[in-house]
């Protein structure tokens, strides 16, 4: 059984409501969580702190969440990195980039509760109740 201790998730979100309550909740359950409102931010975050899995919207100022995957995937370490994307889109095409991009999972997010987030993460990670 992995446990909780020491694993990090970036949320890469611009909306700040849903960037904080997604923090609030994996802070909760015992993540250590950073937070970026842009793809660009999200980037150098993930290149610096390397954290076990990433959240990434798909819509954000400055650089898009598929974007910022295809330079995260340019990166030795990035290029292995688990990503989950949260987007309010659901276009076939978007979803083919970001499963050819290499991501693990896409939640719409009118799809989805923050259980459900919880829950994909902990099966991401391979971590069990």
């Amino acid at each position: 059984m992995t446990t909780l201790l020491n694993k990090k998730i970036l949320v890469t979100e611009d909306e700040a409501p849903l960037r904080n309550a997604v923090s609030d909740i994996l802070n909760f359950e015992g993540f250590t969580v950073f937070q970026a409102k842009n793809g660009q931010e999200g980037l150098e975050i993930a290149l610096r702190e390397h954290p076990d899995l990433i959240l990434l919207d798909l819509i954000m100022p400055v650089m898009d969440g598929l974007t910022m995957l295809e330079k995260l995937r340019e990166d030795e370490w990035g290029k292995t990195a688990a990503v989950i994307l949260l987007t309010n889109i659901n276009d076939p095409e978007k979803v083919a980039q970001a499963t050819e991009a290499g991501t693990y999972d896409f939640l719409v997010k009118s799809d989805w509760n923050i259980e459900d987030v919880v829950g994909k993460i902990k099966t991401r990670l391979g971590i069990t109740a």
